[in-house]
Parts: structure tokens; sequence; C-alpha cells
């Protein structure tokens, strides 16, 4: 049985130890709430390693959302021709932060799929895991 790739399983929020057990219930974009799971459904690997782990989530949450906004921002002057009155100010003040809102479940789940698998250097990829 072959595994998954690292970038299959960051896109499919899959656990970063054994890559088959899904880190979150819910859809990205649904009326069902998303959360993360508490343990891999496969491997059973605790997901929060240690209590306010997700904190540093924030972070990267953070850095997501500055370079949403300004390629938000960036777009919007292209796409009104250039204009950079001070009477546009309310346009890009609109569309920067319904871009923020509309991302922000997009901000929260690969905020932590990026902290498990690029920033925590002791979670590996167990391939035990790929056995029957």
């Amino acid at each position: 049985m072959s595994s998954t790739s690292k970038f299959s399983a960051i896109v499919h929020c899959k656990c970063p130890q054994c890559r088959r057990g899904d880190i979150f219930t819910g859809s990205l974009y649904g009326f069902d709430l998303q959360r993360t799971n508490e343990y891999c459904s496969h491997c059973g690997m605790r997901f929060e390693i240690e209590p306010g782990y997700f904190y540093a989530a924030m972070y990267v949450s953070y850095a997501m959302n500055v370079m949403e906004m300004i390629t938000v921002g960036v777009l919007t002057y292209i796409l009104s021709g250039g204009y950079l009155e001070f009477d546009s100010f309310w346009l890009y003040i609109t569309t920067i932060f319904t871009g923020c809102l509309l991302l922000a479940p997009f901000n929260y789940r690969y905020s932590r799929v990026i902290l498990l698998h690029w920033l925590t250097p002791k979670l590996k990829y167990n391939t035990i895991y790929d056995q029957p």
C-alpha cells in the first residue's frame, strides 16, 4: 500500500504522522462546524501536542492574512484601473475586509495544518502506518 505525498496530505488536511487520518471534522465551507479532532482516527496521534499548542497557529494565520490582504488590495488596484484617490478608500476597505471574512475558514484550517506539517520538527511521517 503506497502512502500519500506530503503535499497531498497538507491539501487534504491529513495527519502528519500517518497521512491518513483527518485533522478536522466538517467541511471547509459548509453549514457544519469545522473542529480540530483531538486524536487521529488512524494512528491515534494527539493533534494538540501540549496545552495551548495551537496558539502558535495564530502567527501563521496572521502571516497568511497579511499576504491575502496585500493580494486583494493589489487586485483591487489593478481591476479598478489604477484608481487610487481618497474617494476609493471605501472600495479598498470593503474588498480587503470582505476577502478576510471569506478566507477566515481557510486560514483557520490551513494555519493549523502548516503548523503541524512544516513548523513542528518533532512530527515526522512514520512508514509503519502504511502496513495493514
